[in-house]
């Protein structure tokens, strides 16, 4: 099971931002910043931003991305649409990904740092 997952950014206040913005479409809200970074969640921490505590620049792995859940086919549309204002870059569209699974509704999109993320509903919705 994973407790919490974490990014690195070298500009917080640019993080925070996109993450506000892509995020609180689907239910999460910042619930702590301190001088390492900015934490969201639903109740605890679930998802860090933070500033790489070894001193080099942040940098996105190549084939790492992160998916969060959203309700419904909107709620992935509208992540991606805030993510696109706020400085995210499109990475997939969303749409309907039938080599994952037959009702997989996911958009893609790479945050201001280059971190590829995900919004996924698995269920189907009338549109």
């Amino acid at each position: 099971m994973i407790h919490h997952l974490c990014v690195g950014s070298g500009d917080i206040p640019r993080a925070r931002r996109f993450y506000d913005a892509a995020l609180g479409i689907l239910g999460m809200r910042l619930l702590k910043q301190d001088d390492v970074g900015i934490h969201y969640g639903t109740g605890d921490i679930f998802f860090s931003v933070v500033r790489p505590t070894n001193g080099h620049d942040a940098s996105a792995g190549n084939g790492v991305h992160i998916a969060f859940v959203a309700r419904n086919h909107p709620m992935v549309t509208a992540f991606y649409e805030a993510a696109l204002r706020h400085g995210g870059r499109d990475a997939g569209a969303p749409g309907v990904r039938h080599q994952y699974a037959p009702n997989y509704f996911g958009a893609f999109v790479f945050d201001p740092d280059g971190n590829k993320i995900e919004a996924v509903a698995l269920q189907s919705v009338v549109q």
